[in-house]
């Protein structure tokens, strides 16, 4: 994800109010952080990959993970925000 699309996608996630940060990983590469209420995050497309998917992490390690969507590395801005916001972290 290209910073000003993360910074996008954090916009309009936390106007619908879930707790979303811009992620900055390694150079140049930029994701999504969500916090989740129960002391997990979720750190969406924060590998380079194409396609959305997220590593679910807890104190700094992985505890699960949302598999890549299917077709999502061509979506826009409105659909990835409308999968991260109604994603499932079971």
């Amino acid at each position: 994800m290209q910073q000003a699309e993360a910074e996008q996608v954090v916009a309009a996630l936390q106007e619908r109010r879930v707790f979303a940060h811009l992620y900055r990983g390694s150079v140049a590469r930029f994701g999504v952080r969500i916090v989740l209420s129960d002391g997990r995050e979720a750190l969406w497309d924060v590998d380079g990959a194409a396609g959305l998917e997220a590593q679910v992490m807890r104190d700094g390690m992985l505890v699960g993970f949302v598999p890549k969507i299917e077709g999502s590395e061509a979506w826009s801005v409105e659909q990835t925000v409308e999968a991260i916001a109604t994603a499932v972290y079971d």
